[in-house]
């Protein structure tokens, strides 16, 4: 079907006023040529009728001018000039379309911005944590200077226990080195090991000819005390925990995003942080994890951030601002004011060549900005219309051109 500048009013009046079947059926009769109007004129012209149809139904056809289409309005002719020979569509001229403001974007590929900005609180690393045991049984000689809460440092005493069973262990290897025989104090040196003595102290009792069962327990990382369970006089047995002790080189943030936007994030993400704590200064990390779990109270994700503690300023419970980086990976654009949403489907009107325009069914994916993400439905390099696609949908619509469906590229 061929649109001129005369036909731009009858254009804009039949989508407006899409509403009143009766007065569109009528107001497009009203605009067809003279020569259209009967059989009569038509065989005269020469002109070859295919078959009859309701514009308002256009998927009907009819095979007798004196039908009545499904919705009651009487048929009229389909004729073999009006088909486009040129392809499927519907075909406007170079003056139309410059009165209609029409606008045409090219299919590109790119990276979506994110524009996703989020609220987080600080939180431990929860694989950075060390338990302080006591490898055999005994008491507490000394405890020193510590709480829950403090933050110490990598090998920093915590208390001294006196094991009985280490001192008697350590009689036997120096009794068994006295013999001579290397392989039973070979033997004799790695029984001490097992029982959780390290080689410092080992080589010492061996150097001095004398037994130690007092050993000082030192914190095996640097981190917060997060549990002290140890008193000076206590008894301990073998495998009690005495403390616990959080890692602060690195830290999470549990950023809470809303599970309608979960679908922005992406293992590996980067991700900007600003904190209330440090105003005008800006942290980055990447996502490490996205929890299976969405609260229910607020519908929200827990999207988990490994931040570089550097110095030790994060610290848990401190509120932060997220806000990620755009997705990395490349996806087929298009501008979002060129989609069709009729709720059933989304489509797209198609710039063909010859000034021809074609619906297609497209399959959309994530949203950012101005731009949409097409799963499928479109290729790289094709056009599609921006401004006036919704008038053209409504005139293909009236001449029965079907929508171009999705893995069709033709």
């Amino acid at each position: 079907m061929t649109m001129n500048p005369k036909n731009t009013a009858r254009w804009a009046a039949a989508f407006l006023t899409v509403a009143s079947v009766a007065g569109v059926g009528g107001f497009w009769l009203g605009k067809r040529d003279p020569s259209q109007r009967s059989d009569t004129s038509a065989a005269q012209n020469g002109r070859k009728i295919l078959y009859w149809y309701d514009p308002m139904v256009p998927t009907e056809r009819y095979n007798n001018p004196n039908s009545l289409s499904s919705m009651g309005m009487k048929t009229i002719p389909k004729y073999a000039d009006e088909v486009p020979d040129a392809g499927p569509g519907v075909r406007v001229d170079a003056d139309a379309r410059q009165s209609l403001g029409m606008r045409v974007a090219t299919v590109t590929f790119g990276s979506l911005p994110s524009g996703l900005t989020v609220t987080g609180t600080i939180d431990f690393n929860q694989r950075d944590i060390a338990i302080v045991q006591s490898r055999s049984s005994g008491f507490v000689t000394r405890v020193y200077a510590r709480a829950a809460g403090d933050v110490i440092g990598a090998g920093a005493p915590i208390a001294d226990l006196q094991l009985p069973e280490w001192g008697g262990a350590q009689g036997e290897f120096l009794a068994v080195k006295r013999l001579g025989q290397e392989d039973l104090a070979h033997a004799a040196r790695q029984r001490l090991k097992l029982m959780g003595m390290s080689d410092a102290l080992i080589n010492e009792v061996e150097r001095t000819g004398r037994t130690n069962g007092t050993v000082t327990i030192r914190a095996p990382i640097a981190g917060a005390i997060q549990a002290l369970d140890v008193r000076e006089g206590m008894t301990v047995a073998a495998g009690q925990s005495l403390a616990q002790i959080s890692g602060i080189r690195t830290v999470w943030l549990n950023a809470a995003v809303p599970e309608a936007q979960a679908n922005l994030i992406r293992i590996g993400q980067g991700a900007r942080i600003a904190l209330s704590a440090f105003p005008g200064e800006s942290f980055t990390g990447k996502v490490t994890a996205i929890l299976p779990i969405t609260q229910p109270d607020s519908r929200t994700m827990t999207v988990r951030i490994e931040l570089a503690n550097r110095g030790g300023r994060l610290r848990p419970g401190m509120f932060a601002s997220v806000s990620f980086d755009g997705d990395n990976r490349s996806a087929l654009l298009v501008p979002r004011d060129a989609l069709i949403r009729t709720g059933a489907r989304t489509l797209i009107m198609l710039a063909l060549p010859d000034g021809r325009y074609r619906p297609a069914e497209v399959r959309t994916g994530r949203e950012s900005g101005d731009k949409t993400e097409i799963v499928a439905g479109l290729s790289a390099g094709e056009k599609v219309v921006v401004s006036g696609q919704f008038l053209l949908d409504s005139e293909a619509s009236l001449a029965g051109v079907s929508a171009r469906p999705i893995g069709d590229k033709q």
